[in-house]
């Protein structure tokens, strides 16, 4: 399995560098089958995230033909200054709020990428915390079943989508996960589905972390009311 993990200026660090370093982890126990790498929709370039101008450098172009996974980050803080000419931040992002940093994704090349990603029938797109609201803002999830930061679990549900309260929801080839740190549950819950029990649980053990909550799926019968 192949991923690639999108960065767009703004991004949330926490959700690309823990399911990354899962990835990564599970590539190494798995003799390599797993890859990862960061891309951006503009290609190789440096991307400043949105927490104390944290830059970190895409090193391919987001390719939605691909088959393996996509996976979107969250925003969060303030976007600082870009390293590289024609990518400086808008002066008028600094300080914005989480949604109308999530919602200047709209004015790139990222939601028509995306757009393919989701069409992919051999590709699964996974979202970590607000990754699921820039797909949603783009019409790319009406009628999914997703979840995001509770704090958006609202505007997500605006959008058309089945807004699930849980740690990780899986949609098929839609894998969503809630808060910041659920990068890191979505990871180890992807590891499992896609590469095998035993890969996640010796990431797990590595990384000292259990996994909270039951993974949601559509699957089962519906719970009475309590």
């Amino acid at each position: 399995m192949h991923a690639q993990i999108v960065l767009f200026d703004g991004f949330d660090p926490l959700d690309v560098v823990a399911p990354y370093e899962v990835l990564h982890a599970g590539g190494t126990a798995s003799a390599g089958a797993v890859t990862v790498e960061l891309v951006s929709a503009e290609g190789p370039r440096e991307v400043v995230g949105g927490t104390g101008g944290l830059a970190l450098r895409a090193t391919a172009v987001l390719d939605p033909d691909r088959p393996g996974l996509v996976l979107v980050p969250g925003a969060s803080g303030r976007i600082g200054e870009a390293e590289e000419p024609g990518h400086a931040a808008d002066p008028g992002t600094a300080d914005a709020p989480v949604p109308v940093l999530l919602g200047r994704t709209l004015n790139t090349a990222l939601p028509g990428l995306l757009a393919r990603a989701v069409d992919n029938p051999r590709t699964t797109v996974a979202t970590v915390c607000g990754g699921s609201l820039v797909l949603a803002v783009a019409g790319l999830l009406e009628g999914r079943c997703a979840t995001t930061h509770h704090l958006g679990l609202d505007l997500l549900d605006a959008t058309g989508v089945h807004a699930v309260r849980a740690r990780v929801v899986d949609d098929g080839d839609l894998v969503s996960g809630a808060g910041v740190t659920s990068g890191l549950d979505l990871a180890l819950y992807l590891l499992e589905r896609e590469v095998g029990p035993q890969i996640a649980h010796a990431v797990e053990e590595l990384f000292a972390h259990e996994r909270r909550g039951t993974v949601w799926r559509s699957d089962g019968p519906a719970p009475a009311a309590f």
